[in-house]
């Protein structure tokens, strides 16, 4: 593959020395339950830091009709009420992932902002496809807001929060609450978030060849979550955050995402938008980055930029002044 040449020099040298795991996910033959077997082996493989942080895995009531959702739960250890908390969705283009792989970063929250953090573990697609994800990820949500005096969160500051398709499904899940009157939610957190099935805009195009996520790998999640409705005119904002008409009375917004990747411009058709619907929004676009760079090469200054103006965001929202983490 071609180095882009705009690619960050220090990512540049440790991609040099990085080996990456291949996937075509163009490949009619692909076997998508064994990679997502062989992804979940690499994460149980991985050690887990040393860590006072509580994890607790449980299972709350799902949409009607439908199976229950295992959730994730990190917290310090203790009884503390009136922590801030945020609801994370984690990425995987729609078709794998689970929150065990956000493990690292979530340990990360907890110990810098004394926040209580619920990750959900939603259907993926094509075997759940939409709106069986964005209706795990609103269960979940509904829960936790049912239940932040047992999980000792303020319910002022609730944030909710997710990365890549977990970006996306955030920004769905926020809509949906909006429009269905609740839960109540003071701030949501898009990290690179995955917007737009209808893959128009120069980014979606240039981007043929990527580091990570490109062009094709877009196309497939999209079509695994939406089927032959990807791309036209019969998607809903649910499924698709970009698709909304209306981003009025959407709590204030973060969104970041590389300069090298297929959702800058999504990203940033998006941010306009929320702007001009009167949505108070951080946004931050860094140049040289590719899509999930800082979490595959975090030991870079770019990649160490992102995650501080991350927690930043999240200590202006919860009200902390940066030396507390309660």
């Amino acid at each position: 593959m071609a180095v882009h040449p705009n690619l960050d020099p220090e990512l540049r040298a440790a991609l040099d020395q990085l080996v990456m795991p291949s996937t075509d996910l163009s490949d009619p033959a692909l076997d998508l339950s064994g990679h997502r077997a062989q992804i979940n082996a690499m994460l149980a493989a991985a050690p887990r830091p040393e860590t006072e942080v509580v994890i607790e895995d449980r299972y709350v009531p799902g949409p009607e009709g439908a199976p229950d959702v295992r959730v994730r739960i990190y917290r310090k250890p203790g009884t503390d009420t009136g922590r801030p908390g945020l609801y994370w969705i984690h990425g995987g283009g729609m078709i794998v992932g689970t929150p065990d792989m956000d493990d690292l970063m979530m340990i990360g929250f907890v110990e810098q902002l004394g926040a209580v953090i619920v990750s959900v573990d939603y259907r993926l697609a094509p075997d759940h496809p939409h709106p069986a994800p964005v209706e795990d990820c609103y269960a979940g949500l509904v829960w936790t807001a049912k239940n932040t005096g047992d999980l000792g969160i303020d319910p002022a500051r609730l944030a909710v929060g997710g990365a890549s398709a977990g970006g996306g499904l955030a920004g769905a899940t926020v809509l949906l609450a909006r429009d269905r009157g609740g839960p109540d939610i003071s701030f949501q957190l898009l990290v690179c978030p995955m917007l737009d099935d209808r893959n128009i805009t120069p980014s979606s195009h240039e981007f043929a060849e990527a580091v990570v996520w490109n062009r094709a790998a877009n196309l497939f999640g999209w079509k695994a979550l939406l089927g032959d409705k990807a791309g036209t005119e019969d998607v809903s904002p649910y499924a698709a955050p970009a698709r909304a008409t209306d981003l009025s009375g959407l709590p204030p917004t973060f969104v970041d995402v590389g300069e090298l990747e297929v959702f800058r411009d999504e990203c940033i058709d998006y941010v306009q938008r929320l702007v001009q619907a009167g949505v108070s929004t951080e946004f931050h676009l860094y140049p040289g980055a590719f899509h999930g760079s800082d979490g595959l090469i975090p030991d870079t200054e770019l990649s160490r930029r992102a995650r501080a103006a991350r927690l930043a965001a999240l200590q202006r929202a919860y009200r902390l002044d940066g030396s507390q983490s309660s």
